[in-house]
């Protein structure tokens, strides 16, 4: 009866609510209990029938989460809990290393069977969002797509003592971006979503990478390229924040793009600045897909380009000692020298909210994000840590990679709040800018400057 008592009341909490760990629950249950003693007798009262299948950890007492705290234990799956989790292809075998080690930990607490299957982040909202019933029960996803995961309630919120735990084991901008309207959606994963100037030392010097005028000229001496996806709008996006166009969330609508109130004539001119560069070295300038810049380093025909935290360890692979990183260049504007800005967000872990095991779906999510998961990505995949003691340690402080994507979030533009109109029009926008064969001039780029913006803005 006891059980049944406290089950009654862990189910009552409503689905929006999300995962709520109650550390007083085993004190409420035990004034239950003993009200309960006055009128029954203790004959078939059990705790363990529900507690077993929800609770994770001795730290916590209670997890309850959706409608239902998780149902017996491998119900309908020959005593197993069947869970499915997404990441990206190359993080899958430290991934399956890491759910192994999650299952072993709660054995006590029944069979748990974990899946881990490709799917990049990038696109792993969209699939939830397609068939969420089908989808992993917990992914990794790019914080710019946490608006509307949540908007179509695809995620479990993190509430309590859990949330006071988040926060007081991240860093901040990662914590808030994961945070809506006050409430947490997701559990940081990493606190280095984006790009820097990765280099062939063998090839451009330390000295040469201060500005992208010196990389490119060293490129082409040695009769390399530089990659950049242009094409991309997370990469092209930087023609305009490095002359001063920033995001503001949304409109009052909460769907419209905010802009600042740039300066019109510096942003023109930097897209001109951008344009007759990569012109002027256009044998040497490689607009391809950015895993064009590792394979080129061990073709060895790639001197330098634009890439991603995700690909450090493979730069590193390739090169070896000759591996460089550094925050994104200068490039000379009229007489100005202006530091590249591009967009740098976080990848968060979040709870799918049709998952059947809430409860234990969350316990993964939450170790998958934690201290010691995070050392490990960091130091197997060369990803940039969101927890504070991860990235203080001295692997983070001591690596050249880390270093620079950490330093390069201090000359860019958070991803976030970006509406989904946002990524069409700046691929389109920078396709433009490095379309050789038409010729551009500062009133074409003001006209596509206006095009792009009322686009993104869908007016």
């Amino acid at each position: 009866m006891y059980s049944e008592i406290c089950k009654h009341i862990y189910t009552t909490i409503s689905k929006k609510e999300g995962f709520y760990y109650v550390k007083k629950a085993k004190k409420i249950c035990s004034v239950i209990l003993t009200l309960a003693v006055l009128t029954v007798s203790f004959a078939g009262c059990d705790s363990k029938n529900y507690d077993t299948t929800e609770s994770m950890g001795s730290e916590t007492s209670v997890v309850v989460g959706g409608t239902n705290a998780d149902p017996p234990m491998g119900e309908g799956n020959n005593g197993t809990i069947e869970l499915k989790v997404w990441s990206p292809e190359a993080a899958v075998s430290i991934f399956n290393k890491q759910c192994k080690a999650f299952s072993e930990k709660y054995s006590d607490f029944g069979k748990i069977k974990i899946s881990v299957v490709p799917q990049g982040e990038s696109d792993a909202a969209t699939n939830v969002l397609t068939d969420p019933q089908s989808a992993a029960d917990v992914f990794g996803f790019a914080c710019d797509n946490i608006d509307r995961l949540q908007a179509t309630d695809s995620l479990l919120e993190i509430a309590g003592s859990e949330r006071e735990k988040v926060e007081a084991e991240n860093i901040k901008a990662a914590v808030d971006a994961a945070t809506i309207g006050g409430k947490l959606y997701a559990y940081p994963e990493t606190g280095d979503n984006s790009y820097c100037l990765v280099y062939d030392k063998g090839v451009v010097s330390d000295e040469n990478a201060k500005t992208l005028e010196s990389v490119l000229k060293a490129c082409k001496s040695a009769n390399k390229k530089f990659v950049m996806n242009a094409e991309s709008g997370y990469y092209a996006c930087l023609f305009l924040f490095t002359g001063g166009v920033r995001l503001e969330g949304y409109e009052e609508d909460g769907v419209t793009q905010k802009f600042n109130e740039y300066d019109e004539t510096t942003v023109v001119k930097t897209m001109m600045a951008f344009r007759s560069l990569f012109m002027a070295y256009k044998d040497t300038f490689f607009n391809r897909d950015v895993t064009k810049v590792v394979d080129g380093f061990k073709s060895g025909t790639v001197g330098a380009g634009f890439d991603g935290s995700w690909n450090f360890k493979s730069v590193k692979d390739a090169l070896g000692n000759r591996a460089g990183f550094t925050i994104l260049p200068t490039i000379n504007v009229g007489e100005e020298e202006r530091q590249i800005i591009n967009m740098f967000g976080y990848k968060l872990i979040g709870v799918n909210a049709f998952t059947k095991y809430p409860a234990t779906a969350n316990e993964l999510a939450k170790y998958l994000a934690g201290e010691e998961c995070q050392q490990q990505r960091a130091e197997e995949l060369n990803w940039g840590p969101s927890n504070i003691a991860v990235a203080e340690s001295d692997l983070i402080k001591n690596d050249e990679a880390i270093t620079a994507i950490l330093s390069q979030s201090e000359y860019s533009v958070p991803q976030v709040k970006i509406s989904a109109t946002f990524w069409a029009p700046l691929k389109t926008f920078g396709n433009k800018i490095v379309d050789f064969d038409s010729p551009m001039f500062e009133a074409d780029c003001k006209d596509l400057l206006h095009t792009t913006i009322a686009n993104i803005r869908d007016e």
